[in-house]
């Protein structure tokens, strides 16, 4: 079959790429910017790319269009699609149709920490000897790779609310059918597609309702919400964590262990490199549902002893006379909470730079401004880079006063940065994109 897919060079629709060449698929592709490192792993996979989305792509006559959901109505290769009555499906469907059916599916859910969590599961089962295949919205250190094929039944995903494409409106983990489900947390989020949380449970429970009873979902007891979509009606067994006097997770992180319990005690532990309590939980869920597929719960800490995390997950990009800098993947008001708790408790006293950039389409809009000066509370500085934002990001964070940087210039918001940066800083970079290459020019102002 050939696919050409709309919308390549995102994370999830690359890694579908990848996958349909290791089925034996011919693939080709285009996106508005092909740029590495994507387009580089793309390339290195054989697959043609082309950049844009002009009509002309119809002369390569694939047997079916792949259309990603960042393609919307009035794209000028969709709008030929449409016109001439040719076949095309969603990223989605299309996975679930060619990779997905008949594979034991473990799929990752929540507002944060599918892709830590996903990572930690697939890990686990590699190195239990179960070879998996994933699709994750990230390159997880240990494998080098987002997405793989795998060699046995059993395929972890990454399972995203978003919705699917132009055309299905449903959220992408409709499509995916697990049989092992890890729901991690809820709260609202995607302003853009959801009117509210109500709106998000119900989504929840589509995905809920379409698992068979032989099959395991793992919830977070702590989340109110996912209670709610629980108790609108489920059918599959629930193992539930973070239950006082259940499965939970603890440690330290200053000695780096990490301790299972259930409610007869401890059950197992191991040191590990993570941090946080938010990572604690999400080992704690894999653990879970590892063990659904065989793996016992020694075997899985083990193997998180070894665990080496996902790009952008408090990865180190530099140290610079005497000045950490780290870039995060974290752009929810509680993702940079969560995030600066954890690196507070990693250097103590030591001054927290947070670097950040409103950069989702949630944050776009505003919808959640009020709540970032107190999602900052454990910085010491705060810079925010408010270029092309609809809304004020100097009023919203006037609360912390002169705690509080905001320049719409990315130049000038290094030049800030670096002027105030000293050895023993900690410079924490957070946002959903590229945010420019800042990571880069921080290092070599502070080189300078």
């Amino acid at each position: 079959m050939h696919i050409h897919i709309l919308g390549i060079c995102g994370t999830f629709m690359g890694g579908i790429a990848q996958l349909a060449v290791a089925s034996g698929h011919r693939v080709t592709g285009c996106d508005a910017n092909v740029y590495p490192p994507m387009s580089d792993q793309l390339r290195q996979a054989g697959i043609e790319l082309i950049e844009g989305f002009a009509s002309e792509q119809l002369a390569l006559a694939p047997d079916v269009f792949v259309v990603g959901n960042a393609i919307s109505r009035g794209n000028p290769l969709l709008e030929a699609i449409l016109d001439r009555g040719l076949p095309y499906v969603s990223g989605p469907q299309w996975l679930a149709e060619n990779v997905l059916q008949g594979r034991w599916v473990l799929g990752v859910a929540g507002t944060h920490g599918k892709t830590t969590t996903s990572a930690m599961l697939a890990w686990i089962l590699e190195d239990a000897g179960l070879a998996p295949g994933f699709l994750i919205g990230g390159v997880p250190l240990d494998f080098g790779v987002s997405a793989r094929l795998g060699e046995t039944p059993f395929f972890v995903i990454e399972a995203d609310e978003y919705d699917t494409a132009f055309c299905d409106k449903r959220s992408k983990f409709i499509h995916y059918r697990p049989r092992t489900a890890i729901l991690n947390n809820l709260e609202f989020d995607h302003a853009d597609i959801f009117a509210d949380l109500a709106a998000i449970e119900t989504q929840f429970h589509h995905l809920v309702r379409t698992m068979p009873a032989s099959g395991l979902i793992v919830a977070n007891a702590g989340e109110a919400s996912l209670e709610r979509v629980l108790q609108r009606g489920c059918w599959t067994p629930v193992e539930r964590f973070n239950a006082p006097g259940g499965y939970r997770a603890t440690g330290d992180d200053a000695d780096g262990s990490l301790i299972l319990h259930d409610a007869s005690g401890e059950i197992g532990r191991c040191q590990w490199q993570l941090t946080g309590e938010h990572n604690r939980a999400n080992a704690c869920a894999a653990l879970l549902a590892a063990r659904h597929v065989g793996v016992p719960f020694a075997k899985g800490l083990e193997a998180l002893a070894r665990f080496a995390n996902v790009k952008r997950r408090m990865e180190v990009r530099g140290v610079v006379n005497g000045v950490t800098v780290y870039d995060d993947f974290a752009h929810h008001p509680t993702a940079l909470a969560t995030t600066l708790a954890g690196l507070r408790r990693k250097v103590g006293t030591a001054r927290i730079l947070a670097i950040f950039e409103p950069r989702s389409n949630t944050m776009k809009l505003g919808t959640m401004k009020a709540l970032l000066p107190d999602s900052l509370r454990d910085a010491d500085l705060a810079f925010c880079y408010a270029g092309n934002l609809g809304w004020d990001a100097a009023a919203a964070l006037a609360p912390l006063g002169e705690r509080a940087v905001v320049e719409e210039d990315l130049a000038a918001l290094v030049c800030a940065i670096t002027a105030v940066a000293r050895p023993g800083d900690h410079l924490l970079v957070m946002s959903n994109g590229g945010f420019g290459g800042i990571h880069q020019k921080l290092l070599e102002g502070l080189a300078r």
